[in-house]
């Protein structure tokens, strides 16, 4: 049997989805890029397929994506990640219309037809406000572990107001509130709505929907999530593991043997 391997390089993780000819994933596997994407590219690749019992030369291809694709050794092709979160999304939601990717570093919205085309996107890549590095930046100044984060955020009372979701502002805003006695809760919960209306002004660009898709390392926040759906006026789908959407589209593009 032939394998495919989709790989994506992220600014703050490396994922990598290994599937059968079957189109079904047999390994996985998430770590930290760092400063060197290509060594981390190897080690997620040969971690995900010790995993799944294989060797390099069993992979019928090997398709990478994300800001760091060029630096994966080996590949087959590369591919954006707008094309390959929109093949993953649709994968395990037939019916999606918009992707949201709300990763370490930028926020995309993808519009898609019927059958799964991108047919509109629109990308925040310029500035880390709102994403998953805004949210660690947030985290570590609320002395909060990040997973519990969002959960916290649902235990507000009010949100407090926050005005800007660039890094630095945001970050003297909350000393701020802190120093005003603000509970953490509602600060907590402040941040995720601004965060949350960013992504909502991305949405907004190409084209409210029905059946919405949310994937990044930021739909694993409870708090980012409700205020999302709020704003959306409806509920998000979030697939079981949000960080393998676009390692997942390019293992299913290897698959296919599509050159988009």
């Amino acid at each position: 049997m032939e394998y495919f391997a989709g790989i994506d390089v992220g600014s703050l993780t490396c994922d990598v989805v290994i599937l059968d000819g079957a189109r079904r994933a047999v390994a996985c596997d998430i770590i930290a890029t760092g400063a060197r994407a290509r060594a981390a590219a190897e080690r997620a690749l040969n971690s995900a397929l010790t995993k799944a019992g294989l060797q390099r030369e069993q992979l019928g291809a090997l398709v990478a994506t994300g800001y760091g694709r060029e630096r994966v050794p080996d590949r087959s092709r590369s591919v954006t990640e707008i094309t390959c979160h929109a093949r993953g999304a649709f994968h395990l939601f037939p019916h999606t219309q918009l992707v949201l990717d709300v990763g370490g570093q930028d926020c995309k919205a993808i519009g898609l037809d019927g059958g799964g085309r991108v047919v509109e996107f629109a990308m925040n890549d310029k500035c880390a406000a709102g994403t998953g590095r805004f949210f660690e930046m947030m985290a570590g100044a609320l002395e909060v572990d990040l997973d519990d984060f969002g959960a916290l955020a649902l235990e507000a009372e009010a949100r407090a107001p926050i005005s800007s979701v660039c890094t630095v502002f945001a970050e003297s805003e909350v000393i701020s509130l802190v120093a005003e006695g603000e509970r953490v809760e509602n600060i907590l919960a402040g941040l995720c709505r601004a965060a949350a209306e960013r992504v909502y002004r991305l949405a907004q660009q190409v084209g409210l929907a029905k059946r919405i898709t949310l994937s990044g390392g930021v739909a694993k926040n409870a708090g980012f999530r409700a205020a999302l759906e709020e704003l959306l006026g409806v509920k998000v789908e979030v697939p079981e593991e949000p960080q393998l959407v676009g390692a997942l589209g390019a293992a299913l593009l290897g698959a296919a043997g599509e050159t988009p």
